[in-house]
Formats: structure tokens, sequence, C-alpha cells
């Protein structure tokens, strides 16, 4: 499968950029600026700044799927939502699906399904409001879309660095936690989840994921 990453350089992309590699897939890596990569051969470098790009479509140029998973700074967490309809479009016009990396913020808390998990300060603490708003502006960006082939995955309350241990658990619109009452995946394994979905779609155009420990 020939697969487009959107924001490939951040902590998100460059490991589902790794899991794709291992998996035999080919790679464009776009990013604002290009980084060399050990696997030349199978990565095509497509420099771009989202926030300030023109045309789109060489972004999926060849490409069976791409993934979107782009942050902006704190003073333009604004762009988001824009930037995010900008490449549904492109991906609309080229027929290409397209996996949204998003946030937690549109997903139900686990303790009140009425809720919001942007509105539950168990899992969003006032200084991540302005991050976790801006996550559920482009999944209303996503769901008014009707034209483009999308699938959005938000990540639990935490995705961090961290090993790759090959387990996680899915859901679908509600925040998962793990026995301990965390809700956290490391970027490695949600990268895994990523490609299985890649590989083997489910019926879930919103979905979850959370570590299985």
């Amino acid at each position: 499968m020939k697969i487009s990453v959107f924001g490939a350089t951040g902590m998100a992309g460059s490991a589902i950029v790794s899991e794709a590699l291992v998996r035999g897939h080919e790679l464009t890596a776009i990013s604002r600026t290009a980084r060399a990569t050990a696997q030349e051969e199978r990565v095509r470098q497509l420099p771009l700044d989202l926030a300030r790009a023109g045309e789109l479509d060489p972004a999926f140029a060849e490409c069976d799927a791409a993934v979107l998973t782009v942050r902006f700074p704190v003073d333009e967490h604004h762009r988001l939502a824009p930037a995010t309809t900008r490449v549904l479009d492109a991906a609309a016009r080229t027929g290409t699906r397209i996996l949204v990396v998003g946030g937690s913020a549109p997903l139900r808390s686990p303790t009140d399904p009425d809720r919001l998990v942007i509105d539950d300060p168990a899992h969003v603490p006032p200084q991540w409001r302005s991050i976790a708003q801006a996550s559920l502006d482009q999944f209303h960006a996503c769901r008014r879309h009707a034209d483009a082939d999308w699938v959005y995955l938000s990540p639990p309350a935490v995705l961090e660095p961290g090993a790759r241990t090959g387990s996680y658990r899915r859901g679908t619109s509600q925040l998962l936690t793990r026995a301990d009452g965390t809700s956290r995946i490391s970027a490695a394994d949600l990268a895994i989840a990523v490609l299985d979905e890649f590989e083997s779609p489910g019926m879930d155009r919103h979905f979850t994921v959370v570590h299985a420990g």
C-alpha cells in the first residue's frame, strides 16, 4: 500500500511512518522540513507547510491512503480545523481514503456519557482546554465534510512517547480507560491501530484506542 503521512516528523507521525515501513508499505512523508531516513527508497519526502500550502493534490499523487496527524503552535490552534477541511477537500478530489488522528475531546466521558471529554476536568484540565477545543473543531469539520472518505481516530486522554508493546484496545465514541483508571497509549502502539485500520478497515467512522495493560 502507498500511504501519505501529513505531519510525518511529529511524535505520532514518525511512529506511523516506522510502523508502515515495518509492514512493507511505501511512504510519502509530508512535513514542513524533509528529514532523511534509513529507508530512502521507500520514503518520498515532500516538504509542505500545511498552514501556507497552495495546491494539496500532489500530496495524494499515487497514494492509496493518507494520514493527517498535525498540530499547530498554541497561538495557532484555530488553524487546525480549516487546514483539515482543505486536506479533506483534496482527499475527496483524488478519491483517497484518509485517517485523521485527532484528539480525545469529541469522545464521551467514561463517567458521564452525557458529557464530552472536553468538559470533564478529570481528563482535560484547564491548561489543555484550548488544545482540546481545536481537536473538537477538527472533528466537527470532518463531520461536515460529506464528500471525503474519512475516519477519525481519537487517542486516549494521554498520547505519549513510549515502547511498542503491540497491544491496544479499541472502542468507539467513549473514552477508554485502563484498569488503573488512566487513559493513555504510546505513539508506537497508536501507530499499530492506524495501520490495522488501513489493512482491515472497521465499521466505525469515529473510533478510539487505549493501551490494553
